[in-house]
């Protein structure tokens, strides 16, 4: 996923407690057996030394067994560290899952100029308030939305031209400031790559203060600090 900042037009680094998923062989070793909290929606994977504790509350379980001692694991990138040192684990099966499909189930839901997907997406520009584009066939998609909805303009297509307000336009300058919303956990996150662009009026508040904080328990020394 690359998003375009819109002050320098480079693009942002994947965080590395960002979740993608990955299979895993391993060698005879039955990964799950040792299932100590299984009965709260839990497992542990590992030996004594490199303990990954894994998510099974929902439909989407972040570890599943297949045949042949393989295993696909949805976990971080120093998650993904531990499982490498783990006995037994074939180091070079170990492959992260990557959707090649271009079926247009993300934004901007057009296939004919985006293959994109939710592993492989973008770039993608995001608008500022001020910034004028060029409007043309390969990117109406994208920006449709926010000029007709969001900033309330009619927009009409005729004879291969865009009419904005009843004018024919070429160009348009956005009124608002546009962000990208991002989960960090990318196949189990229902984000800007499916929906696109929010604009700053639709953002209602500031998060100021951590409330309540779970990672396979609760993070008894984060809760209620204030978020710098």
């Amino acid at each position: 996923m690359t998003a375009i900042d819109q002050e320098n037009g480079t693009s942002g680094k994947e965080p590395l407690k960002t979740l993608a998923r990955y299979r895993s062989k391993n060698k005879k070793i039955m990964f799950g057996q040792n299932l100590s909290h299984e009965g709260l929606g839990e497992i542990e994977i590992g030996d004594q030394l490199r303990i990954i504790k894994l998510n099974q509350e929902d439909d989407d379980p972040d570890f599943s067994p297949g045949s042949g001692y393989v295993y696909r694991i949805n976990m971080t990138f120093p998650e993904l560290e531990k499982l490498k040192k783990i006995p037994g684990v074939v180091v070079n099966s170990i492959t992260k899952e990557i959707d090649q499909s271009s079926s247009g189930n993300v934004f901007p839901h057009d296939t004919t100029y985006f293959k994109w997907t939710a592993d492989n997406f973008g770039p993608i520009w995001v608008p500022k308030k001020g910034a004028t584009i060029n409007l043309t066939p390969q990117n109406i998609d994208l920006y449709r939305r926010c000029i007709e909805v969001y900033e309330k303009n009619t927009w009409e297509q005729q004879g291969g031209k865009i009419f904005i307000n009843g004018k024919e336009a070429t160009t348009y300058t956005f009124k608002m400031d546009y962000y990208w919303m991002m989960g960090d956990n990318r196949h189990k996150s229902q984000d800007s790559r499916f929906w696109g662009f929010v604009p700053e009026d639709h953002i209602v508040g500031k998060a100021s203060i951590i409330w309540f904080s779970w990672e396979h328990g609760p993070r008894w020394n984060r809760l209620f600090r204030f978020v710098k």
